[in-house]
């Protein structure tokens, strides 16, 4: 196993006091496996943060784990990343993956201001456990899982939990994945950008540059 996998970084920061407070929290008992400590992190990532996806930062100090742990919200990417150094620090090899995807449900504002409802970078977590890299995707907190009428997306540590296909009743399509980009051992920030402009050409139109703090209510 690779020592990337697990080394601290500038946005995996996890002996910032943030991320070590939510370490101490989640308590990692003498007897408990890595497979159990990380469904328990991803639960908890999952519903302690509300999902939110419509602040994109282009600043590369807002992309620290410890930054975002600060706050209350966040979106896919940001939640992956908390997750990433909550297991870093317990030396939990994980790694960020980046996807393209198609959201039916709760994109309405995304669709007005980019004229489309896919959602790139789609960030998701990629875990070594038990001898195999398994997926996992923190974003719908189960609170927002019941408003829409759509399960919370459980994660048992041994299969990929990475989308809900359908909602609750299984009687509409809620995400389906377009393309995979790959993962990565830190936040290729500078190549996000670049596929949210590919995929968004308003975004260019707009002048929007790294460095930018993107909202979609001042689009």
């Amino acid at each position: 196993m690779e020592i990337s996998h697990i080394k601290e970084t500038y946005y995996f920061d996890y002996s910032s006091d943030i991320i070590q407070e939510i370490v101490k929290k989640l308590d990692k008992t003498a007897g408990e496996s890595d497979l159990d400590y990380a469904v328990k992190a991803y639960t908890f990532v999952r519903d302690f943060w509300t999902y939110y996806p419509y602040r994109f930062s282009l600043k590369k100090e807002d992309w620290k784990s410890s930054k975002i742990a600060s706050q209350k919200e966040g979106h896919c990417l940001d939640k992956s990343i908390i997750l990433i150094s909550i297991l870093r620090a317990k030396n939990i090899p994980a790694r960020l993956g980046l996807s393209r995807v198609k959201n039916h449900i709760a994109v309405a504002q995304i669709i007005e201001k980019f004229g489309s409802d896919e959602l790139v970078p789609h960030g998701y977590v990629e875990i070594y456990l038990e001898g195999k890299w398994v997926k996992a995707t923190p974003a719908f907190n189960k609170e927002l899982c019941q408003k829409l009428g759509v399960h919370a997306l459980d994660f048992d540590g041994e299969t990929d939990a990475v989308f809900q296909e359908f909602d609750a009743k299984c009687a509409n399509s809620f995400m389906e994945y377009l393309e995979d980009y790959g993962t990565f051992d830190e936040v290729p920030l500078e190549y996000m950008f670049k596929l949210m402009c590919d995929t968004y050409p308003l975004m260019i139109k707009k002048g929007v540059k790294m460095g930018d703090v993107l909202d979609l209510s001042m689009l």
